[in-house]
Parts: C-alpha cells; sequence; structure tokens
C-alpha cells in the first residue's frame, strides 16, 4: 500500500493541520519511461504555503483532493526505463507520498557515496543552490563586505552565512528567531552576529551590529528586515529576494517597503531569485559543496520529522520557525 498527503481545503490565513489529509492507495505501476521510486526523504519548504493558495504563481497551485507534491530521494524499485536501473537513488519532485511514479525525465540519478542522499534535499539540493547562487551572482559578495541573512538559521540561511564568509565577507550578520538560534549562528554557521528579531527592532540592532552599513542583504523574510536592510544599505549595494516568509499567511496584499526609493541614491540593487532559473549551476555547486562537506569545511544541520503522517505538522513547523537548517521527512 501506499501512502500520500492530500490538500483537504485552501486555507485562509495561517494553515491547520485539519487543511491536510493522510491517504491510503493501492502503490501505482508504471508505463514505458517510468521508475517506481520508494521515497525515502522529503523535502518541507516555506514557498510550499503559496500554493496551497488558487491563484497564478511561477508554479502551479496545489489542488484539493490531490497529493501535495515537492522535492524528495528515495531509491528505484521498479523501472522501465533503460538509464535508469532498479536500485538507483534518484531525486525528483514528488514527494508528499511513500512511492511516486517519476518519468525517468524528471528522475535526477545521484551518488548516494558522495554525501548521504538527505543532502540532496539540502546543501547539495535547491537550498544550497541558492544560497550559491544569491551571494556570488544575484547580490555577490565581494571581498571585505559586511553582509546580512535573514531566516539565518533556515535551510538557506544556515549555508548562506559559511558562504558568504568563504567568498571573503569581513563581517557577516544573521537574524534568527530566539536566543538559542542565534547563539547558533554564530558557534556553528559561520556568522559573526546573531540577532533575535523578536528581543527587540531589527533595525536598531542591525544597526547596533553593523553600524556603517551593509554591502549585501540575502532576503528570505520580507517585511520590518527588508525595510531595515534598505535604511542600512550603503552606495552600491545589493539584496537579493529569495522569499518574504513574512508575508506567506497574510489574506491581503502586503504592502511594499515606504523606503524602496532610497535604493535610488544608494545606486543599490534588488534582484530577485528563482532557483529553477539557475539549475544548470547545479555541477559548478555540488563539485564545491561536495569538496566542503568532506573537509568539513561547511557545516549542515537538519530537522528531521519521522514518518509520513508528520509531514504536515513539519509544513507548519517550517512557517512558524520551528526548524533549525533544513526541514526533512524521514519516510
Amino acid at each position: 500500500m501506499n501512502r500520500e498527503i492530500r490538500l483537504a481545503v485552501r486555507p485562509s490565513g495561517e494553515p491547520e493541520l485539519r487543511d491536510f489529509e493522510l491517504a491510503t492507495t493501492d502503490v501505482p505501476q508504471i508505463g514505458e519511461g517510468q521508475v517506481l521510486v520508494r521515497n525515502t526523504w522529503m523535502s518541507v519548504d516555506p514557498y510550499m504555503r503559496g500554493r496551497m493558495d488558487d491563484v497564478e504563481s511561477y508554479i502551479p497551485p496545489f489542488q484539493i483532493g490531490q497529493p501535495l507534491d515537492g522535492s524528495a530521494v528515495g531509491e528505484v524499485v521498479d523501472s522501465r526505463a533503460t538509464e535508469i536501473p532498479v536500485g538507483a537513488t534518484v531525486v525528483h519532485f514528488l514527494g508528499w507520498r511513500e512511492y511516486a511514479v517519476v518519468d525517468a525525465a524528471q528522475a535526477t540519478v545521484v551518488d548516494p557515496y558522495l554525501a548521504p542522499e538527505e543532502a540532496y534535499l539540502g546543501v547539495l539540493g535547491t537550498t544550497g543552490l541558492t544560497a550559491y547562487v544569491s551571494l556570488t551572482e544575484v547580490a555577490p559578495v565581494r571581498p571585505g563586505d559586511t553582509v546580512f541573512v535573514s531566516s539565518a538559521a533556515g535551510a538557506v540561511g544556515s549555508v548562506a552565512g559559511q558562504l558568504a564568509r568563504k567568498l571573503g565577507a569581513a563581517r557577516v550578520i544573521g537574524s534568527a528567531g530566539g536566543p538559542f538560534k542565534a547563539k547558533r549562528l554564530v558557534t556553528d554557521f559561520g556568522y559573526d552576529v546573531g540577532i533575535d528579531y523578536r528581543a527587540g527592532s531589527v533595525a536598531g540592532q542591525l544597526a547596533q551590529a553593523a553600524p556603517d552599513g551593509i554591502d549585501v542583504y540575502l532576503d528570505n523574510v520580507g517585511g520590518d528586515h527588508l525595510v531595515a536592510a534598505i535604511d542600512a544599505l550603503k552606495v552600491g549595494g545589493r539584496i537579493a529576494m529569495v522569499g518574504a516568509i513574512s508575508g506567506y499567511n497574510a489574506t491581503e496584499p502586503v504592502p511594499g517597503p515606504a523606503n524602496l526609493f532610497s535604493l535610488a541614491h544608494k545606486s543599490a540593487t534588488l534582484r530577485g531569485m528563482l532557483v529553477s532559473h539557475y539549475l544548470d549551476r547545479f555541477p559548478e555547486w555540488i563539485g564545491k559543496a561536495a569538496g566542503w562537506l568532506a573537509d568539513g569545511s561547511l557545516r549542515t544541520e537538519s530537522t528531521v520529522a519521522e514518518g509520513i503522517e508528520r509531514a504536515p505538522q513539519a509544513f507548519l513547523d517550517v512557517l512558524g520557525g520551528g526548524n533549525v537548517g533544513k526541514m526533512l521527512v524521514r519516510l
């Protein structure tokens, strides 16, 4: 039998467990050019909140009564595709279920001996690639820069701080929720300063941490973090807009920052970053990151929920900041 998580109703505002349902089905049959994958790990990501709303976006919304989807890794247990044998480990986009029928063209064979298979959903997956491209191309870090990262203890942020250091940043500042996470930024993830945004004004704490301003901001949050970063930005500063989790549960349009025009007189840039536009950079990133993982100079962490039935709670925890590093479900 196969178990899968379906969208029961579209949430209004903050999602609840009752918006999901756990369904049991037969293991699906495969056709020519397809593989059957027994999923072993699945990714849980904040962007999935937007897909629960029936609105047009860069990726189709989830459908009521149908299984959710997202990145997953697993073992091929049946194959009618000559290029992918039984026993191969593959990454694909049909998570939120225990077994998935995947077209061979949509499955990527990965090397489980290079790194643990779950790493391909995190540091060696789109999470790590997002941090890498953001800080090398979208808002490139230059030697001597002061860098600010929001949601810095999350999947992207926990990698970004370490990358900024490798790229020559002189000072790396991160924001996270709560004193425990703020401390972990410094002790484990390469940051010089960890700001606890729950402890006071983000703008005030950022001004204290970077009295001369910042050169680069990697934005995962939006809202007051983006406002504070724009105010703190130096002339020629650069912002990579990756996410805006502070507004994901909003029921009304979220207003933009009132200080946006200050980017003009600072000759600064704010550039959006959608990782699907940079998938061709995967070989470059994996080649570097695998070496850093092997020599211990790149540290990663995951928060793991056990079993498909825990996936909805894991999703709610991500939206509420209940994870350090990448949120994963072990199936």
